[in-house]
């Protein structure tokens, strides 16, 4: 099995001042410091600052092919969860990374050794 990183990047789009106002209160939640690849997925933003987000998925993939699936699923839970609280979005981006062919550093390879 191999262990399939997703970042799923968008804007918010258009929010109402009630919107606004809920992620703020929100923020602390979603700060980067607590930043995770989980299956469920972590979502960052700073909304005070700039209208973008992220979201951070982990999934795994049998075979090479089985990658677009995950990272076609991570869009979608993404998107569910923008649409399921009424935020508009736009310009939704992903980026995957296949952990098994990113180079150990040296602290990696002691483990591993």
């Amino acid at each position: 099995m191999k262990t399939i990183r997703v970042t799923v990047k968008g804007a918010f789009d258009v929010l109402t001042a009630d919107q606004r106002a809920a992620l703020l209160a929100d923020a602390a939640q979603h700060d980067v410091a607590f930043a995770a690849f989980t299956a469920a997925g972590s979502l960052t933003y700073d909304i005070a600052t700039r209208p973008f987000f992220t979201f951070r998925y982990e999934g795994t993939a049998e075979q090479d092919s089985d990658i677009a699936k995950v990272t076609a699923a991570a869009e979608t839970a993404a998107a569910q969860w923008m649409n399921a609280r009424g935020y508009a979005y736009k310009n939704l981006t992903s980026q995957t990374t296949d952990m098994s062919l990113v180079p150990l550093g040296p602290r990696g390879r002691r483990l591993q050794g």
